[in-house]
């Protein structure tokens, strides 16, 4: 009996360990915990269309996206943060094959009964972060991300697209749609209202509850420091569009053939 309960004590470490390794050294962020919202939640990521598609039209968003990216269909992308599939799904029908990356596993298996269903064979899923995420394959010649930056903090999104930047061609484009605040600081308290309001009529009451946790929990930045952020990344900045004072999409492209 001794025996077994020290075989059981065994294995238990030997999971632990591995736990531990897959996690990385243990002074970086954990990009995997919930920030939020806890987008791993079985029921969450089945409802998460529902709620979106009140006021988001996927195909629109990822057809502008497409438009402004300006790249071949025998482009490779890479949708960092792909939750269920917003973009990977449309965007497969554009390019040569998509690697649709997300740290939330309940997410991504929505993602991929999705592109089942409408039965792609050119999205690659797998999971990853800004801070995990390796990739394996050739440079791509662009990365996306929708809504995803938020849930790190500053210097923790530095690195996240330092990693992106290394994952791209010379030149390669991004495209970088996020709650960022471009509001002016001293009226930071009628402009949350305004976002809370507006998110309440998008979507009801969840809305509102999801943008106050947003705004109390998430790591949106300022949109001074969100610039600076890709310049130290390496990133050119070519275009920046604000909306509302809390939405930023931007397009930038990634270094050149002669930089390090």
């Amino acid at each position: 009996m001794k025996g077994v309960r020290k075989m059981d004590i065994d294995c238990y470490w030997d999971y632990a360990r591995a736990l531990v390794e897959s996690r990385g050294p243990a002074w970086r962020y954990d990009e995997t915990k919930p920030c939020g919202a806890n987008f791993n939640n079985f029921f969450l990521a089945r409802v998460y269309d529902t709620y979106h598609r009140r006021f988001r039209d996927y195909k629109r968003e990822t057809g502008q996206i497409v438009e402004l990216l300006g790249i071949a269909p025998s482009a490779t992308v890479i949708d960092m943060g792909c939750g269920t599939g917003a973009f990977a799904i449309h965007a497969a029908e554009h390019y040569r094959k998509v690697y649709a990356v997300d740290v939330a596993r309940a997410m991504l298996n929505r993602a991929r009964r999705k592109a089942r269903r409408a039965g792609l064979g050119n999205i690659e899923f797998r999971r990853g972060g800004f801070l995990t995420y390796e990739h394996p394959d050739d440079p791509v010649d662009a990365v996306v991300s929708v809504m995803a930056l938020h849930h790190l903090p500053d210097f923790w999104k530095l690195v996240g697209l330092h990693r992106l930047a290394s994952m791209l061609r010379p030149n390669g484009r991004l495209y970088l749609s996020d709650v960022v605040f471009s509001f002016d600081g001293a009226r930071y308290e009628p402009c949350i209202r305004q976002f809370i309001q507006k998110m309440s009529l998008d979507m009801g009451p969840e809305g509102r509850a999801a943008s106050e946790t947003h705004v109390r929990e998430e790591y949106s930045t300022c949109h001074w420091i969100m610039e600076g952020i890709l310049k130290k990344a390496g990133f050119q900045i070519d275009d920046v569009n604000y909306t509302n004072e809390f939405l930023a999409r931007s397009q930038a492209q990634g270094r050149t053939e002669s930089e390090p």
